[in-house]
């Protein structure tokens, strides 16, 4: 007899997205661009101030994506090409 250890792998099934040329990820670009114009660099010293300043820039950043970005469910049809015909045409076929 052989046991075999199974290590639990979290799948997911669902992500954030920003799609291309909407208006979260216009909010988005602005956003984040607005961070970076607003960094305050004349007090980089030493590493810490440096790692405070990385710090901050990292939580607006990471707080604009919050806000504009959307969750999608992560299916076998998520692809960009696949759309309503798609599954038109799949739900047609297994008829």
């Amino acid at each position: 007899m052989i046991t075999i250890p199974i290590i639990e792998k979290l799948v997911l099934t669902s992500k954030f997205s920003l799609p291309k040329n909407n208006e979260e990820e216009e909010a988005f670009i602005k956003e984040a661009a607005f961070v970076f114009k607003s960094l305050n660099t004349s007090n980089l010293l030493n590493h810490v101030s440096l790692k405070q300043v990385v710090n901050s820039l990292v939580a607006r950043v990471k707080q604009a994506w919050n806000a504009n970005a959307r969750r999608v469910n992560i299916m076998k049809h998520s692809k960009k090409w696949w759309n309503e015909y798609c599954n038109r045409s799949l739900n047609k076929y297994r008829e």
